[in-house]
């Protein structure tokens, strides 16, 4: 709480915490601060106080103001007073309307203009990672804690592989363009128990999953192309796609797989050229993909000749008997991309795509124009991690412990006055709140935590009472007894 000291008074207190938070991008470009009343009242200041700041703010030029609607985070780069209101819900409302098959007509270009006000973008949690709020557990973040991934065996792998003259030999060259050689044909034989069936010769590595993701859109799209991206959806994805310049087409996540309808429509008005999804334990739901909704998303890319990225970034955690598309498809029409980051070792950033044969030089030619290759140092080193079960014996530890997790954070939230909008599983949990969580998320912040509004995980962000919770970091009852003060004040 804001306290009164002889070096900086009241206002500057909440000058300084609004402009910190912007400049580090936790309120990004479009976000509305809260009403000189609300922000008041939730500070234990008075009006004048809270007015004081925000003329700060404006002074240093990191807000503007509008009337009769408030204060808002400036955005250089667009003008959020001149910009229509976003239409994209109504429009998406109305693709899925069966009984209006004009509805998927193209989105004009002032609605794609106004997809970008996102209050909050999806860097905002990145950040988040890297600037802590506070110390405690995180709610919002997308990985394991620390301390969960720790192990002996990671820098035994390191030693191991830099024996002798063997660290000279790598700093001293580029490494294969496609990747260890070692290590793809680990990939090739661990992909084989999930019956994805790729030779290392179609395996390519990458910094992360992320940057596979990357790769395979740079080299299959250009900019105006239209992608189809599954809604709620992984923030990061639909904002890296808009950075390239795409036209993302939301396709509404059900249970057992994307809406068919939907991705009919679009397939019929717009021709897309590329569908994104992420088969098992989907983030945010944590649904997983039936078999027969994957044959019609399957069809569907044949008569429509469009590709599939599949991002198995949770396989780690998941069983190898779930449905997976590239493993129906025998990688015709799919692209699998996977990491290591999630489950094993976020600072080595290892990742890879499994592709067709067809497409595997183009995409190590945008990945040789990108980072040349990766580094044969830490792929040799995973490699050993792989070939020795010690992965494999990592992740069931890993699982285990989420499964306890899980159930204590589960039952916190039903205590707490929570729902469930999808059956938890994984490492995520979709949970219904009742308060609009954009709102909730500035109040959380004020208590040192961070959380993942429902509205980040849309294309165009709508209001919502979603939110979404790692499992890993809400076992303590501290969080939910701070959540339940603040969602039950706005009541």
């Amino acid at each position: 709480m804001l306290m009164k000291t002889g070096s900086q008074s009241l206002t500057e207190q909440l000058s300084a915490r609004f402009a910190e938070r912007i400049r580090s991008r936790l309120l990004a470009p479009g976000a509305r601060l809260p009403s000189v009343r609300q922000c008041a009242q939730q500070q234990g200041v008075s009006v004048s106080t809270v007015v004081a700041a925000y003329d700060q703010l404006l002074a240093q030029g990191l807000v503007v103001a509008h009337k009769n609607r408030g204060f808002f985070v400036r955005d250089a780069s667009f003008n959020a007073a001149s910009a229509p209101a976003p239409q994209a819900p109504a429009a998406i409302k109305g693709v899925a309307d069966s009984a209006n098959p004009d509805a998927p007509s193209a989105w004009s270009t002032a609605t794609w203009m106004a997809a970008r006000q996102a209050p909050v973008d999806a860097t905002a949690l990145i950040r988040g990672m890297f600037h802590k709020v506070s110390n405690k557990p995180q709610p919002g973040m997308g990985v394991f804690p620390p301390e969960w991934l720790d192990t002996s065996f990671m820098p035994a792998a390191v030693r191991k592989v830099t024996s002798g003259s063997a660290l000279r030999d790598f700093s001293l060259s580029y490494g294969e363009p496609m990747g260890d050689s070692g290590l793809r044909r680990a990939l090739s034989q661990k992909l084989s128990v999930l019956n994805v069936h790729a030779g290392p010769e179609q395996i390519i590595t990458s910094v992360g999953a992320t940057h596979a993701l990357d790769i395979v859109s740079r080299t299959l799209l250009r900019a105006g192309d239209c992608v189809m991206v599954e809604e709620p959806g992984w923030a990061v994805e639909f904002a890296r796609l808009d950075a390239l310049g795409m036209r993302i087409l939301p396709v509404p996540r059900r249970a057992d797989g994307p809406d068919l309808e939907v991705m009919a429509r679009y397939c019929e008005a717009h021709a897309p050229k590329l569908f994104v999804s992420v088969s098992v334990f989907h983030n945010p739901t944590g649904y997983c993909l039936s078999p027969g909704s994957a044959h019609r998303v399957l069809q569907l890319a044949n008569q429509h000749n469009f590709h599939i990225v599949e991002d198995d970034t949770y396989s780690h955690l998941a069983p190898d008997h779930a449905t997976r598309l590239s493993a129906l498809d025998g990688l015709q029409r799919t692209i699998y991309v996977s990491g290591f980051a999630k489950i094993l070792a976020p600072g080595w950033r290892v990742g890879f795509m499994a592709a067709p044969p067809d497409l595997v030089q183009r995409l190590l030619d945008t990945k040789l124009l990108g980072t040349l290759t990766t580094p044969a140092l830490l792929e040799k080193a995973l490699a050993w991690c792989i070939d020795q079960g010690q992965l494999r014996r990592h992740a069931e530890r890993i699982r285990t412990r989420l499964d306890a997790a899980r159930a204590r954070s589960v039952k916190l939230a039903l205590a707490h006055g929570c729902s469930f909008a999808a059956e938890p599983a994984g490492l995520f949990g979709w949970v219904d709140t009742g308060v609009d969580t954009d709102a909730l998320a500035q109040r959380m912040l004020d208590e040192g935590y961070l959380i993942a509004p429902g509205a980040l995980f849309h294309a165009v962000r709508t209001p919502t009472t979603l939110m979404r919770i790692n499992f890993a970091t809400t076992q303590e009852a501290a969080f939910w007894k701070v959540f339940a003060r603040l969602r039950d004040a706005m009541l």
